[in-house]
């Protein structure tokens, strides 16, 4: 005899599940609903393109400067390698097109187009802000493998399109003039910067020696000792160039490089060299000095000091000149393969797009409303569910308190 407890409760039934012949059946049955929503979204599509204002694009393709390795700083190897080191590692050169194409969407170039083509007052703006924004949004930049730069504008005339296109390349070419964006400019601002000071040392040291000389009298030095400190001062000058080389190559290099190790091996062998030569000069560091001879001491260290200011100036004067000339020959000429001319065709609006999406969007959309129609009547025959339909109903109508 089974109990209660022992008979087998039946497996429920599984909701029915829709297949593909189903939802056709829901279609064909709204079909009418969905032909209506697809017709009225075409027919607005239609429209809106019809209101929409043509717009044109005016392209220019420009070839930007290509940074090569100049006359000057293959020379730079003449310094003992020190200041070639310390510049080469501080003006690393950056990919033409990426520079180019950043100087072109920077405040420098939109703002005096803006003004120049009175697009604030064209485009009914009060302040200069949103007629950059919208000048960005009219305008792209492309680069391709080659590095050649495409200025692509689009406006709502072929006239204008084409107006912006070639003041963003004249307007560039106006900014590299006034920046220093090649190796060699780069070149020359350092090597200014680095003589200027070398200079202010070498007067500062004239100065000392001078008012050593009037206040304890000419010292004389006979020729082996000038010799010694003009080649003390050159020595340490090199001595100079190749430390900063030094660090310039820690920066980047291990210390397993043999390049690095072969620079320390010669920065040691010419400090070595460096103090021998010191040790043979009165005044110099471990040198045995001249009793009751301080004054000439004292003139000789300056003397000394003077001498390797005029090699450092020397140095850097030569190679500051010869950056100049390679920016000379190096000038960023922006050169036009293609110049904007008016479109003749517009760009826009894509009628034909924008209504064949729009259509596609209303058919979606009608099927969508078709199911819901569907699933709400099934809703309504079935009591359970026609109860929470009015529940619902009856929640959404009923005010709040």
């Amino acid at each position: 005899m089974n109990t209660p407890d022992s008979t087998p409760n039946p497996a429920l039934p599984a909701p029915p599940e829709m297949v593909p012949l189903d939802l056709l059946i829901v279609v064909g049955r709204h079909k009418r609903l969905v032909a209506r929503i697809t017709i009225a979204t075409a027919a607005l599509s239609i429209v809106a393109s019809l209101l929409l204002p043509r717009t044109f694009t005016a392209a220019t393709r420009i070839l930007p400067p290509q940074q090569g390795q100049s006359t000057a700083a293959a020379l730079l190897g003449q310094l003992g390698g020190g200041l070639a080191g310390m510049a080469s590692g501080a003006l690393g050169i950056k990919n033409p097109s990426d520079l180019y194409i950043g100087m072109l969407k920077s405040q420098a170039v939109a703002d005096p187009i803006i003004e120049r083509l009175g697009l604030r007052e064209l485009w009914s703006t009060q302040y200069f802000v949103d007629a950059r924004v919208r000048l960005a949004g009219s305008t792209r930049f492309l680069a391709d493998k080659s590095g050649i730069i495409t200025i692509e504008v689009e406006a709502r005339t072929p006239a204008l399109a084409a107006d912006i296109a070639n003041a963003y390349v004249e307007q560039l070419h106006r900014l590299t003039g006034t920046l220093a964006v090649t190796e060699a400019g780069q070149r020359r601002i350092f090597f200014e910067r680095q003589l200027q000071q070398t200079k202010e040392k070498l007067a500062d040291a004239e100065v000392k020696l001078r008012q050593a000389i009037e206040s304890g009298g000419l010292v004389s030095v006979d020729a082996q000792g000038r010799a010694a400190v003009e080649t003390v001062a050159r020595l340490r000058a090199q001595i100079s160039a190749k430390e900063i080389q030094i660090g310039a190559m820690k920066g980047y290099a291990a210390a397993g490089n043999p390049d690095l190790q072969r620079a320390e091996r010669e920065l040691s062998s010419m400090r070595q060299e460096l103090t021998r030569l010191e040790s043979g000069i009165p005044g110099g560091e471990g040198g045995a000095s001249i009793p009751g001879d301080a004054k000439g001491v004292a003139n000789i260290r300056l003397m000394r000091e003077v001498k390797y200011q005029e090699v450092m100036f020397e140095l850097l004067a030569k190679q500051y000149e010869l950056a100049r000339v390679d920016e000379a020959k190096e000038a960023p000429v922006i050169q036009v393969l293609d110049k904007a001319t008016p479109p003749e065709r517009k760009s826009g609006p894509k009628r034909a797009v924008i209504v064949i999406g729009s259509t596609l969007a209303g058919l979606l959309a009608g099927v969508v409303v078709a199911f819901a129609r569907n699933a709400l009547e099934s809703a309504r025959q079935d009591p359970a569910q026609r109860g929470r339909l009015e529940a619902l109903r009856a929640a959404w109508r009923k005010k709040s308190s």
